[in-house]
């Protein structure tokens, strides 16, 4: 276990001090902003609706807040929590917290008031920001004690953010080895852990991206994924490390992204299903609305992506493997050198598959997929019984399935039976989160969640259900049910219910068993 990870006790160390670790070599946030500002000055950095920053002036505006965030009481390892769809602030937030060692901790905004409670009291941040669109989700009497700021303009009862940014140089402090993001994810016992994730983490991924396409000052990013996701990340660091720059999208819209990419000159772009086929589609009235868009990488089928090829030739799918604790993709390969794979490692990652007692495997033998080097993550926040599991000695259980050929092509083949992970539309949804919120409702006795095909979003959540003795309940209700206690993306599309459940022999619900049966 990191020795720093010991310290990162918010109840018995409020003011807990991270190590630093002074690298020689080492790449921090801190460095690329301020090469970018020396090299790229007056190139866009980013862009959002109207309004453009250019390279010297993000560092000015991160420097500017990480000073009224010192002046606020932010120090290292305290957590800065945000709320928002994709926007500028978000980006400083991040070059700001990076000057002063903080925690910037994303949230993901289509979750549920409950779940945005768990990951406030979970990580007990020094100051939350939040969008006006987002307000209700923290502003509730659970969290009347934070110090919250509003993204725009001063509301009556919070200030606004841009009341952080001060004149003033807070020194920075230039260490890549501590904390610089918390990702909530993995949510296999029901509830979702915050992923850590370091400068040297985050940019060492980003770098393996932007070598792997060749990027450069003049490519531009769309930058449609939200930043609470590690891909949307990823795809910023990647650009800003070439000196290249992302224009904002606060949300999808494909006919938006298509005049984005047109009039923008945008070069990369990450999606997920179904992402691509309605970009697709809005761009068929213009053939030549995609002519500078060279790579696109994420998750589809392979009738999308051939659809890609032949419509915009010019254009390249990349196949990528990666998990939030990997900090981003470990595999990236054109999606023509091997298709139905998912790329091939690339140093400084290391990827291999092993056997249930972590022994790697040979060529063509399934296993689970396993990780090690500067890529995978710090650790669980405050999870300590999961976290031997998660880090076997130096290699990180990813607890997905899949087969390394003889060319050194990754194959990934699905979740173990114990993540059971279920893919929605590039969104994770965990059985056991699902399933506890249905063991809530007073009418269900027995629950069993599984992802089943599903033509537009790629899977769908299933949910075969017993009902207590002397109760009815209408399978819509029991689904409206669900999507008041988490995310809409996380809730049920069908309901089954049954008599009774398929047991392992230990008298467990059989969840691979009910598949099998129901899951037709």
């Amino acid at each position: 276990m990191p020795d720093w990870k010991a310290r990162f006790d918010p109840i018995a160390r409020p003011k807990h001090i991270v190590r630093i670790a002074m690298t020689y070599g080492a790449l921090n946030l801190v460095d690329l902003v301020e090469h970018n500002s020396r090299m790229h000055g007056e190139r866009l950095a980013f862009a959002f609706a109207e309004k453009r920053i250019s390279h010297s002036e993000y560092e000015r505006r991160t420097a500017r807040l990480a000073t009224g965030l010192a002046l606020a009481g932010v120090v290292p390892g305290d957590r800065c929590a945000i709320v928002a769809n994709n926007c500028l602030e978000y980006v400083e937030l991040l070059g700001a917290s990076s000057r002063l060692g903080a925690i910037v901790v994303p949230i993901n905004f289509r979750w549920s008031g409950s779940e945005v409670e768990h990951v406030l009291n979970e990580t007990r941040p020094k100051v939350v920001f939040v969008s006006p669109l987002h307000l209700g989700l923290v502003t509730g009497a659970h969290f009347s004690g934070l110090a919250c700021y509003v993204i725009g303009s001063r509301l009556a009862e919070l200030p606004s953010m841009e009341e952080l940014y001060v004149d003033g140089a807070h020194p920075a402090i230039f260490f890549d080895d501590a904390p610089l993001m918390m990702l909530f994810t993995a949510a296999v016992s029901g509830r979702p852990k915050g992923a850590v994730l370091s400068q040297r983490n985050l940019l060492t991924a980003a770098n393996l991206t932007r070598l792997a396409w060749q990027l450069r000052p003049d490519d531009a990013n769309v930058g449609v994924l939200p930043l609470f996701h590690v891909t949307g990340i990823d795809m910023l660091l990647a650009v800003q490390l070439a000196g290249g720059s992302t224009w904002l999208m606060p949300s999808f819209d494909a006919v938006e992204i298509v005049r984005s990419i047109g009039e923008n000159a945008g070069s990369v772009m990450a999606t997920f299903p179904p992402m691509l086929e309605r970009v697709l589609d809005a761009a068929a009235a213009r053939p030549d609305a995609l002519a500078t868009l060279r790579v696109v990488s994420g998750i589809d089928s392979f009738d999308i992506i051939r659809r890609l090829q032949a419509d915009h030739p010019t254009t390249h799918f990349w196949s990528t493997y990666g998990q939030t604790e990997t900090s981003g993709f470990v595999t990236l390969s054109p999606f023509d050198e091997r298709p139905g794979s998912s790329g091939r490692p690339t140093l400084p990652g290391c990827v291999g598959i092993a056997d249930d007692s972590g022994r790697l495997l040979t060529p063509g033998v399934v296993g689970e997929i396993v990780v090690r080097g500067p890529l995978v993550f710090q650790g669980y926040w405050s999870v300590h019984d999961n976290f031997a599991h998660q880090r076997p000695e130096t290699w990180h259980r990813t607890g997905d399935l899949g087969k390394i050929d003889a060319n050194g092509y990754l194959w990934y083949l699905g979740p173990a039976g114990s993540k059971s992970l279920i893919k929605s539309g590039g969104e994770n949804v965990y059985p056991a989160e699902v399933e506890r919120v249905l063991l809530e409702h007073p009418a269900i006795a027995e629950a069993v969640v599984f992802g089943v095909p599903d033509e537009q979003w790629g899977e769908a959540v299933k949910a075969v259900c017993v009902l207590r003795p002397g109760h009815e309940l209408d399978p819509e209700a029991l689904i409206s049910f669900v999507g008041e206690h988490v995310a809409r993306y996380k809730k049920p599309k069908l309901v089954e219910f049954a008599r009774d459940l398929p047991r392992s022999a230990a008298g467990l619900i059989d969840r691979i068993g009910a598949k099998r049966t129901f899951g037709k």
